[in-house]
């Protein structure tokens, strides 16, 4: 059974991803947080195999912010979002689920996070549209107008504002 944390700052919408996840029997969802603090507890107390993470987050939180923090737990993150990233971030996601979603939607992109967790190479045939699959290799070597995100550079600075914003608060 694959054990999930859901990060959603908006209630009823979280309530409806945990209804829609726990619909198939091979997933539960263990915790759901609603910012950094809150995921990185839960993340500690559950032990989760995988995040489920929403971009805009409570009390000025990110998606982006809580991906850097899970990882230091090896829980990786499948972000879901209204407005995904304008470019690929493979270091801090799996991918992009792009609300709205349906449950059949939900449930072919955490069967494709199973499979890449798992490590199986063929992934399943049909994934929702609206889902995109961070690939590694392929935004190593994408150019974004001024910008190529890399693993240690994205992770460092994330690393700092993070820090940075914790000391100002």
């Amino acid at each position: 059974m694959l054990k999930i944390l859901v990060v959603e700052d908006d209630a009823q919408l979280a309530s409806t991803v945990k209804y829609l996840i726990e619909d198939n029997p091979r997933y539960r969802v263990s915790a759901i947080a609603d910012d950094v603090e809150s995921a990185v507890a839960a993340a500690r107390e559950h032990q989760p195999h995988l995040a489920l993470v929403d971009l805009h987050l409570a009390r000025g939180s990110t998606g982006f912010a809580v991906a850097v923090r899970l990882s230091d737990f090896n829980v990786p993150c499948l972000f879901v979002s209204g407005k995904p990233p304008s470019y690929p971030t493979p270091d801090l996601a799996l991918g992009c689920l792009v609300k709205p979603f349906t449950a059949e939607d939900v449930h072919r992109a955490l069967a494709m996070a199973e499979d890449k967790l798992r490590g199986r190479d063929a992934l399943r045939m049909r994934l929702p549209v609206n889902l995109t699959i961070y690939d590694e290799e392929a935004s190593e070597t994408m150019e974004v107008s001024g910008f190529i995100p890399s693993r240690a550079s994205l992770l460092t600075r994330l690393g700092h504002w993070i820090a940075a914003r914790q000391g100002a608060s």
